[in-house]
């Protein structure tokens, strides 16, 4: 509701600020813990498929050479990949972790984990996955 001065400006009193700012924050309260909420949950989304991805990449070299490769940067050098996936909890596609396999012979990636060291929202660790 905006009232006219003596001069005939047009202006709000500070009442009706203070209510405005007082429902936006009500509604900010409401809005945020969703927002990172779903932020989260689609982090964990990405990363499942992004290890799915890299797991089936390491299967269909494996079928094919019969050993594993010796690196995921041999996956995109064998155009099994068109690059390493990003790890969307660490931002960065250099801390995939890399397990070997049992024998040695077989090459140097037998699995992937998640570089991450923090926990899901589910409790478990993002290394363990």
């Amino acid at each position: 509701m905006a009232f006219h001065t003596a001069t005939g400006k047009r202006g709000f009193t500070l009442i009706e600020l203070l209510v405005v700012m007082t429902i936006i924050a009500l509604l900010l309260t409401i809005a945020v813990p969703r927002y990172f909420g779903s932020v989260d949950r689609s982090k964990e989304v990405v990363l499942h498929e992004n290890l799915a991805t890299l797991r089936e990449s390491l299967d269909k070299f494996y079928s094919d050479t019969g050993k594993y490769p010796a690196s995921l940067d041999e996956l995109v050098t064998r155009r099994y990949l068109r690059k390493v996936p990003v790890d969307p909890i660490t931002d960065s596609a250099t801390t995939w972790l890399t397990l070997p396999p049992a024998n040695s012979q077989m090459g140097g990636v037998y699995d992937v984990k998640s570089g991450a060291q923090t926990k899901a929202r589910d409790g478990t660790p993002y290394s363990e996955w």
